[in-house]
């Protein structure tokens, strides 16, 4: 958006961040000063201007070529891109009551976004014609690969379907929409309703980092002074493999699998089974006799059968491996005492023990040498050696946690490149497990 635009803007459009120039290091975004409700009003101007842009591509009158349209297209839509990338990284990362809510609103109207967009036939012939004539269009690599996988990508989208199908895909599409946003909200839902509290004696074997953080966690949740459990991956794990009490490690693992499917309000079979049955009447309104099969057909296995193929040549050997490792964990509990069959909150932890005996290795013994900021230093040298990179702490870029680290990153020459934000820690309001976007 250009200075001269932005002064032309109603005064709610300029109060709101997401939608006037950012005066900030490197015009990265303010996040302390962006609010839930500005979201809708940004993606709503965001919307109109890239239809807008689609528009003028679509009803160009000069002859369609690459830079008319496919590079056109690839430049459109920049308001949306930010705005959603604002979004999504805050639904992710740091959520809220109210942005979650808000992420149903947008699911559903991003979905009746680009609905009209991807299946619109005139821009698709556009696509098409550029496609098939594309060996005669004299093209770099990058060209001709940015030309495939746009026509692909309006292809499967259902470009190409006719009339009543496009609407039934249309209504496909939004319902999907709202169920997978629906999915990761119950996820994230069970994984914040639930908790385990350990007293004293609940945390034999556990090491002293993991207890602080239990009492973070804790803390989080205006808990202070005790120490809790929650069912993160970075506790899940952890714990499964230390805790000497089995009865926790039942109660915990249980949990876990369980999430989404505890017949509360966060359950999440119903949703799972209509997912299913969109997947399978979308795929067969391409042409696909299964969603597997379209699924696959835009990756390296192409196949359902090349992937059942795969799969049932590793499960023999995997299985005999497995099982004899079965035996092993089995044969240390008996060694020590224990009466009961080993069950699946069993494995990490005997898993553990049985690869101290067997290797004489513990994993404390080089823990010191595995802090964060280590970690952190060895995956830039890497980058550094591979691809001449080099990475600069910034402390003056706004972030959406506290928790949050910047780094600058140059290339051989030390021109800027990009910015890395690194956010490490589990917490309640961010999505489980290890992830990047």
């Amino acid at each position: 958006m250009s200075e001269a635009q932005d002064q032309n803007q109603p005064a709610s459009a300029q109060a709101n961040p997401l939608l006037r120039p950012w005066q900030t290091p490197l015009e990265t975004p303010p996040f302390a000063e962006i609010a839930p409700e500005q979201f809708l009003p940004a993606f709503e101007q965001a919307f109109v201007d890239h239809a807008a842009e689609v528009a003028a591509i679509t009803h160009d009158p000069a002859q369609a070529d690459f830079d008319n349209t496919i590079t056109a297209l690839e430049r459109s839509g920049k308001l949306l891109s930010k705005v959603s990338a604002v979004f999504y990284a805050l639904v992710s990362a740091h959520s809220n009551p109210a942005l979650l809510e808000i992420d149903k609103e947008v699911s559903l109207r991003m979905a009746r976004h680009w609905n009209p967009i991807m299946m619109n036939a005139v821009l698709f012939g556009r696509i098409a014609q550029l496609h098939e004539n594309r060996a005669a269009l004299d093209l770099t690599g990058e060209q001709m690969r940015l030309l495939e996988r746009t026509y692909t990508r309006f292809h499967r989208a259902g470009a190409g379907l006719d009339e009543t199908a496009k609407l039934r895909m249309a209504e496909i599409n939004e319902r999907l929409a709202h169920l997978g946003t629906t999915f990761g909200h119950h996820l994230l839902g069970d994984e914040q309703d639930w908790f385990m509290e350990l007293g004293e004696a609940d945390r034999e074997g556990l090491s002293d980092s993991f207890v602080a953080a239990a009492r973070a966690a804790a803390e989080e949740r205006g808990l202070a002074g005790k120490a809790i459990v929650t069912l993160s991956r970075s506790f899940v794990e952890p714990f499964l493999k230390t805790s000497s009490r089995r009865d926790l490690r039942e109660k915990l693992y249980k949990a876990f699998i369980a999430r989404g499917d505890n017949g509360n309000a966060n359950d999440n079979n119903a949703t799972i089974v209509e997912i299913l049955a969109l997947r399978e009447e979308s795929a067969r309104l391409l042409g696909y006799p299964t969603f597997a099969a379209y699924r696959l057909e835009d990756s390296m296995a192409k196949t359902p059968q090349a992937v059942r193929g795969l799969l049932e040549r590793v499960w023999k050997p995997a299985r005999e491996r497995t099982l004899r490792d079965r035996d092993a964990l089995q044969g240390l509990i008996v060694k020590e005492g224990g009466n009961f069959a080993l069950a699946p909150w069993d494995w990490r932890y005997y898993a553990e023990k049985l690869r101290q005996i067997r290797a004489n290795f513990d994993d404390s013994a080089i823990k010191p040498y595995l802090s964060l900021d280590h970690m952190i230093e060895a995956a830039f040298d890497c980058a550094t050696r591979l691809f001449g990179l080099s990475f600069a702490e910034r402390k003056d870029i706004p972030v959406w946690h506290p928790d949050v680290r910047v780094w600058e990153v140059r290339d051989r020459t030390g021109a800027h490149k990009a910015l890395f934000y690194g956010d490490y820690f589990a917490r309640s309001s961010k999505r489980s497990g290890a992830w990047m976007t």
